[in-house]
């Protein structure tokens, strides 16, 4: 639905102690613009500036929009009027300029000119351009769920809207119907790259008129007032009628891209001379000059103290500590659930086994009655009584209800990426996601696992998600391509993000439980073969927990150590029987927990064996054993009496026939082949 919105704000209805406001911050926030450029040839920082200039009116309207307490505001990189106008000051904007220890963004571990101010709920975004209307539309739902009167704004350059997960955003925002607001800020570049690259129509909100429940409104970014009236109506709507509204503003970019760019390169005189005359803050000066609410002499008073305030901020900035080197360890994971019940992750429960599934299952159903503050969602989901793609959620939906268990649309990015801002809305909230039908479709999610892995240690410890991202993971299934491959070798090499894969249903359960009731993410591989496998079955204590970077011992030995998990566990322990009936004994040891690991445990029973076999079901080529491999070289390379070796997949994709899967798999024999060598060596 397109609206024309009356313009409600002009100099002769608005107080004169609004205007004299709007214009300090103006003021205010185009010396701090044009100043920031100078940190740099001083070398003393702030080496990414997009300067806002031209945004003027848009930026203080979205600013002025913002209610702190009640919205959430995810501003971009060239939003810096934006964040002073919704209430940043401009040391805290200089902080985060220079990256300076107590910038309240990131402490300098994030680019400069990413705003942010987490008590005021003022988000510190990636500079993977757009990402955040994904988490604009996950802190909404989050406000519809808890009937929360408020909005989330999400602010952008019109060329990341050309963003897969941008279309994304505004389809589930619409689908679910949530109060949140799109701004395109649009200036006809994107860097270099005209807008006629980008898409089609001139107004590039108008990708999007064929959305239902869906308000678009069109403003010229550059007039204050036209802004100003077009944000109070798009709040207004989106809260009175709960739906999504686009803000399309019209802006002009007057300089660079950046402070890397050239314009002249791609912009002839003409053009950046149009630019300049466009520019909105000399028109505003003029406007409130002929209305007469302001003398000449007024404005340039105003203009001085704006000067002092800018430089009584940068003395203070300059003051400020520099980031300590030895930080850079802090808030890479977040604090996790001690599992104190089974310090070990291990038990003496005699009850009836359970199998892998059922495990998982209870335990879901258990935690969710544990804290009512816990959600799921995904693919086929909940839909009567089928309960994700092998049921695995089977049932959850019938006890919890649509509010906490629901189904995503076919869109992995959206249902992690909303799955981190809904987690920014209360700290207790905890977000379970099958991230994807099979783990081989999680990829389109990479953008925002990505994303998630370096929130906690991006924004200095204010922020992280306490989402569980679970993943049907592995072969033996007859899948093929896209049903049957590993991800964990791949993910393991993006720091941030704890991974485990457990072997057995008792496992599974305690893991799960230990990783919904700790904070930060988690990434859950569940073999998926060993669902219903008899193998995998074990007794499960109704309050077993299992901490993270606790490895368990399946088999004692003394010959040989094997690390393994997952599906592979089963095959090394036939195999180590079969080699027992031959006099061989071999130590098996189930990781469970592969990010953090249990080096320890590793360590330990080398010492004891002085060899080592690494299996896994993935490939042995870039694969998760080599991490293993480098860590037992570097640690205990003295313990050895023969070369670490690897069992697991040649360097190929897993097959679709049952012929070619067993040429790819590890199995029992190929694993059994790889001890005796060991053994004999």
């Amino acid at each position: 639905m397109l609206k024309k919105v009356e313009k409600k704000y002009s100099v002769k209805t608005t107080a004169k102690v609004t205007l004299k406001k709007w214009y300090e911050l103006m003021t205010l926030g185009r010396m701090l613009d044009e100043r920031a450029p100078n940190y740099l040839k001083q070398a003393i920082g702030w080496s990414y500036h997009a300067p806002y200039a031209g945004h003027d009116g848009i930026q203080l309207a979205i600013g002025q929009t913002f209610t702190n307490g009640e919205d959430h505001l995810f501003p971009y990189y060239r939003d810096m009027l934006t964040a002073i106008s919704a209430g940043m000051t401009a040391e805290e904007i200089i902080l985060n300029g220079i990256s300076k220890a107590t910038d309240l963004a990131s402490g300098g571990r994030h680019m400069s000119n990413h705003f942010a101010k987490p008590a005021w709920n003022i988000h510190n975004v990636s500079s993977c351009t757009g990402n955040h209307t994904l988490h604009a539309v996950g802190v909404a739902r989050a406000m519809k769920r808890y009937k929360h009167s408020g909005v989330a704004i999400s602010s952008q350059g019109e060329s990341s809207v050309s963003e897969g997960y941008v279309y994304e955003a505004i389809n589930g925002a619409s689908t679910e119907k949530l109060p949140v607001i799109f701004v395109f800020q649009d200036n006809g570049y994107g860097i270099s790259v005209p807008k006629s690259d980008q898409t089609a129509n001139e107004i590039v909100a108008y990708n999007f008129t064929g959305f239902k429940n869906l308000c678009i409104i069109h403003c010229d970014g550059k007039d204050v007032f036209d802004s100003m009236s077009a944000m109070d109506e798009a709040r207004r709507h989106a809260i009175e009628n709960m739906e999504p509204v686009i803000v399309h503003a019209d802006c002009v970019r007057i300089g660079n891209h950046s402070n890397s760019d050239k314009h002249e390169w791609y912009r002839d005189d003409k053009e950046i001379a149009e630019a300049k005359a466009q520019d909105p803050y000399p028109r505003f000066r003029k406007e409130l000059l002929d209305g007469k609410v302001f003398s000449e002499k007024e404005l340039v008073a105003i203009e001085e103290e704006m000067k002092k305030v800018m430089l009584d901020a940068h003395m203070k900035a300059m003051k400020a500590p520099n980031p300590d080197p030895k930080s850079i360890y802090d808030f890479l994971f977040a604090p996790v659930y001690p599992a104190a019940k089974y310090p070990e992750g291990v038990h003496n429960d005699q009850s009836e086994p359970i199998k892998f599934i059922d495990a998982i299952n209870g335990t879901l159903k258990a935690e969710f009655r544990h804290n009512p503050n816990t959600f799921i969602w995904g693919q086929d989901m909940a839909n009567k009584e089928k309960g994700g793609i092998f049921n695995v959620s089977k049932g959850m939906q019938q006890e919890f209800g649509k509010e906490r268990v629901f189904n995503g649309p076919i869109a992995e990015d959206f249902i992690l990426g909303t799955a981190n801002g809904f987690s920014r809305f209360r700290k207790d909230i905890r977000v379970v996601v099958e991230g994807a039908e099979f783990a081989d479709y999680f990829w389109p999610a990479m953008e925002q696992y990505i994303e998630m892995s370096h929130e906690y240690w991006r924004t200095n410890g204010a922020f992280t998600p306490n989402v569980l991202i679970r993943l049907a993971s592995g072969g033996y299934i007859g899948g093929g391509l896209y049903h049957s491959q590993n991800l964990e070798g791949s993910l393991a090499s993006i720091p941030g993000i704890r991974i485990v894969c457990p072997s057995f249903a008792d496992d599974a359960a305690g893991l799960i439980r230990t990783a919904m009731r700790s904070e930060g993410p988690t990434v859950f591989l569940e073999p998926k073969t060993l669902y219903n496998s008899k193998l995998a079955m074990t007794p499960v204590p109704a309050d077993f927990e299992v901490p993270f970077g606790k490895a368990r011992v399946r088999r004692i030995g003394a010959d040989l150590t094997v690390l393994t998990y997952g599906n592979t566990t089963h095959m090394c322990l036939e195999a180590a029987e079969k080699l027992a009936v031959e006099g061989y004994d071999v130590e098996v040891i189930d990781l469970r927990s592969l990010i953090p690991l249990d080096e320890e445990a590793i360590i330990t029973s080398i010492k004891k064996t002085n060899r080592c076999l690494v299996v896994h079901e993935d490939k042995v080529f870039g694969g998760f054993g080599g991490e293993l491999v480098g860590i037992i070289n570097d640690k205990i390379f003295d313990h050895l009496d023969a070369p670490v070796k690897r069992v697991g997949s040649p360097y190929l994709p897993v097959g679709f026939s049952r012929i070619l899967e067993r040429a790819i798999l590890p199995d029992t024999q190929k694993i059994y082949e790889g001890m005796l060598s060991l053994l004999k060596y």
